[in-house]
């Protein structure tokens, strides 16, 4: 549970180690024992430098979520995974993203993955930090997913997959964590053109069986692909209807944004925590100490340090990793440099 005021936490992804994506591509040069060791070095490398950083909270850097056997789209029956790039030149972004076909009735027998990955994480990570696990919401793992008789529209899909999701949740806390991070950045990337009242309805059935279990928080950006935006970059489109969370805290980008509507914040904290990216991840900047404390002393404006969280505009996986690295560093030292002023 939150206890620190400033706390610095993270989103979720952290950069690949280079002879990690090396390896994803030649996975037939390896054998399973080669595999399950390379995914522990590759988690211990993300929990170390978090470490290093200093953060209050840490993942294990989604490490394990690579477009091979470990990915979502592979622990999801009943669907044909797309192979190839709809695009596979020119400026890299969101086109490049494809979709799979569904074939048959949506089931994961399973599981998500994300209990095993959390289970490493308590295996590997060291006592003293919070460990988070990050987990995709329905709305938005629906979105690489093709409509069919069966599931005539995105709605239907979520619906689908809603239970999956809800059991993963479930059985998460089972497992031990209390830090769960549910993304839907689909949803504040489509808050402008679509209900905002059926996504809090569909966001808070899939959270239901763990609301008071956990520190529960919601990821809400606006897409971070190859470090480009894909939606509609205002958080006003979100309210009022995104206060109805039943969330612990909510994570906003800020930081790429050049803070516009922070005044928004307080908004938010009438009901929750709230944690602000404070660090652009979309830039190779590297923020100051002095950067970072500014921008808390701006969200303070807005809201009490108790209610205040700071981390990334969003995961790490699309910023190279001696940024991030030093990135990081500074956000944790702004924070305890604030922290102790109060």
């Amino acid at each position: 549970m939150k206890e620190l005021p400033i706390r610095t936490t993270v989103i979720g992804s952290y950069p690949f180690p280079a002879w990690l994506e090396f390896a994803s591509e030649n996975l037939e040069r390896f054998g399973q024992a080669d595999i399950d060791e390379m995914i522990d070095d590759a988690v211990t490398v993300a929990v170390h430098d978090q470490l290093a950083a200093g953060l209050d909270v840490i993942t294990d850097g989604e490490q394990t979520r690579l477009d091979f056997n470990l990915s979502f789209y592979g622990y999801i029956e009943g669907i044909e995974r797309e192979t190839v790039s709809p695009r596979r030149w020119g400026p890299p972004a969101h086109d490049q993203r494809g979709k799979h076909k569904i074939r048959e009735t949506l089931r994961a027998p399973r599981g998500l993955g994300v209990v095993e990955e959390f289970r490493r994480l308590q295996r590997l990570a060291p006592k003293g930090p919070v460990l988070k696990a990050s987990v995709p919401g329905p709305y938005t793992l629906s979105g690489r997913l093709i409509p069919n008789a069966e599931y005539p529209d995105r709605f239907a899909v979520t619906e689908a997959i809603l239970p999956m999701v809800r059991k993963e949740l479930e059985e998460l806390v089972a497992a031990g964590c209390q830090e769960i991070t549910v993304d839907e950045p689909s949803m504040s990337c489509y808050a402008y053109r679509e209900d905002t009242k059926r996504f809090v309805d569909i966001f808070n059935r899939t959270i239901e069986p763990v609301v008071g279990r956990c520190h529960l928080s919601t990821h809400l950006c606006f897409g971070n692909f190859k470090g480009h935006a894909v939606g509609y970059r205002r958080i006003n489109p979100m309210l009022p209807d995104f206060l109805d969370f039943k969330v612990d805290e909510i994570h906003v980008e800020m930081a790429n944004r050049e803070f516009a509507e922070i005044e928004l914040i307080a908004e938010f904290a009438k009901k929750m925590d709230v944690a602000v990216g404070i660090i652009d991840v979309k830039s190779y900047y590297i923020e100051t100490v002095d950067d970072v404390i500014d921008r808390i002393k701006k969200c303070l404006r807005y809201i009490n340090p108790e209610k205040l969280s700071v981390a990334p505009d969003c995961g790490l996986s699309q910023t190279a990793r001696w940024a991030a690295k030093k990135k990081l560093v500074n956000m944790v030292s702004g924070a305890k440099a604030v922290r102790q002023t109060l």
